[in-house]
């Protein structure tokens, strides 16, 4: 009978934690809403606020507790949030179900690892003053963003910041810091809006004033991040270009076949015929075949469509040389014959990392072994423009598109997101692209092969869009811009010397107060 108190304890703190990782881990799915499509942004400051108060709610000060809620948070997110990674695997890819849902959710705890750093090292050292510690977590949340985009060559989707783009306030802080500069803010405005609703519950213990301290610091970053939005960083330049974004809806399983490829070519002929423009843009890969495959009078007749306006066509196309083929885009018209060549694959399913080519044999995925092209590419001179051209996941990273700027004046992107079918895929990568448009303060244009095709304003701002899964044309004006944004100068850097600087100050000082204190 002596151990039944024993047991019923430990049982109840069992209970507890088993609790508290559930709410992390619900909180963690929530968050999701808070991106493309519903882009609920606000609430993402309440759940990211809801792990920094299991956080700072933690009985011990070892790793273990922190960890499991970062991780559980995290697990949370990408599960809900890249779940679509599933559909490419198992639908596209051929891979057998059982075995498409076990990579989901690996890939899923591999994302997880870095919240779970965060919670780990926050509850270990995190400092005792509210200020201190909101600063710290929001440093941290940070870090793990930017070690996450380029870890194994990166998976920066879901960065907090791109939620705040465009409507949020904070989406202010792009041109200056990027989209980590933004997470370090809404970090900051999640953990701040936490101590202010804790402070109040407890104002027993606190002067009146005391929750009104962290409340008015995030009045303060969210006017400030409002009076940066209407900052303009870059001028516009000549006259308005008209263009023609192409998407031709052509299905995933089915692109690839032989016998689908006039199918294809006469797809985009046709849009291309029936909407002419000075720049006429079509989506990655858009004709399947490789460049010396494609009959030459279909490219001739392309050439001439482009040149009655007296403008150029781009087009995705694998390009092979000397048994090696490139992800590629190329540009026929009144201009020079450029070329450009995708320098940041996709592990898996556009190169094999070495020691995985068994996993080639579980999936079926065309052109899955790619040569990537020189990271630095000058931007094409095409329509009269200086475009800095980029194919599907590569607009994910801003440091590398920036590598064109500030000579280009227009983004244009080529993608083909049917991989990952009727999700939210789509949905987060135009979300994405809207961030980059921010940053650099350039109009990026979009052309898909099933959506989201789209028109996209310095602001950020979609100023049109095409219905995914349908095959039709998006035809509008855009204007091109030159200048250079803070973020075009310096790119990624000031915020990772700034969230650095900030964990070693807020660490020394939290050392100092604990020496004090012994």
């Amino acid at each position: 009978m002596s151990r039944l108190p024993t047991f019923c304890s430990r049982l109840g703190q069992a209970r507890q934690a088993a609790r508290r990782l559930t709410s992390a881990l619900l909180l963690g799915a929530a968050s999701v809403t808070a991106y493309a499509p519903l882009g609920w942004f606000p609430l993402l400051w309440l759940t990211l606020g809801g792990l920094f108060t299991l956080l700072i709610t933690t009985k011990t000060k070892g790793f273990r507790e922190g960890a499991l809620l970062g991780a559980a948070f995290g697990f949370g997110l990408f599960i809900a949030g890249v779940s679509w990674v599933y559909v490419s695997l198992s639908l596209f890819g051929g891979m057998p179900t059982l075995l498409a849902g076990l990579a989901t959710v690996l890939f899923c705890c591999v994302l997880a690892a870095y919240p779970a750093l965060v919670g780990a090292v926050f509850v270990r050292f995190s400092p005792s003053l509210w200020w201190q510690r909101s600063l710290f977590f929001a440093a941290l949340w940070t870090l793990s963003e930017w070690l996450r985009a380029w870890v194994f060559t990166g998976f920066p989707w879901l960065a907090v910041g791109y939620a705040q783009v465009p409507s949020s306030p904070l989406a202010g802080f792009a041109p200056l810091l990027g989209v980590f500069g933004v997470s370090l803010a809404t970090a900051l405005t999640a953990a701040l809006s936490c101590e202010t609703i804790l402070r109040r519950i407890n104002h027993a213990r606190w002067s009146p004033w005391c929750p009104a301290v962290p409340l008015l610091t995030v009045v303060m970053l969210l006017s400030g991040g409002g009076l940066l939005r209407n900052q303009r960083w870059t001028v516009a330049q000549g006259a308005p270009l008209a263009v023609a974004l192409l998407q031709g809806n052509v299905a995933q399983d089915l692109k690839w076949r032989p016998e689908k490829l006039n199918e294809s070519l006469l797809t985009y002929y046709r849009l291309a015929l029936d909407n002419p423009a000075q720049l006429t843009v079509l989506p990655e890969t858009a004709l399947p075949a490789f460049l010396e495959q494609v009959p030459g009078d279909y490219l001739d007749a392309l050439k001439k469509l482009a040149e009655r306006q007296q403008g150029d066509l781009l087009f995705g196309i694998p390009i092979g040389a000397q048994g090696q083929y490139a992800n590629g885009a190329v540009s026929i018209g009144i201009s020079p014959e450029q070329r450009y060549n995708k320098s940041h694959l996709v592990p898996f399913g556009e190169f094999v990392p070495p020691g995985f080519a068994w996993f080639l044999s579980l999936v079926n995925i065309p052109m899955s072994d790619f040569t990537p092209g020189n990271s630095k590419q000058p931007p094409m001179r095409i329509a009269g423009q200086k475009i800095a051209v980029n194919i599907c996941y590569e607009d994910a990273f801003g440091e590398e598109i920036i590598r064109a700027l500030p000579e280009a004046t227009l983004l244009v992107n080529l993608s083909n997101v049917a991989w990952f079918g009727d999700s939210l895929a789509p949905a987060q990568h135009l979300q994405i692209a809207q961030m980059r448009a921010l940053e650099t303060g350039r109009m990026m244009l979009r052309a898909t092969n099933t959506g989201m095709t789209a028109i996209i304003g310095v602001d950020g701002t979609v100023q049109g869009v095409l219905q995914p899964y349908t095959r039709a044309a998006l035809r509008g004006e855009v204007q091109a811009y030159t200048g250079a944004t803070p973020y075009v100068r310096w790119g990624n850097w000031p915020v990772i010397v700034l969230v650095l600087l900030l964990i070693a100050f807020l660490r020394r000082r939290n050392a100092v107060s604990s020496e004090a204190g012994d």
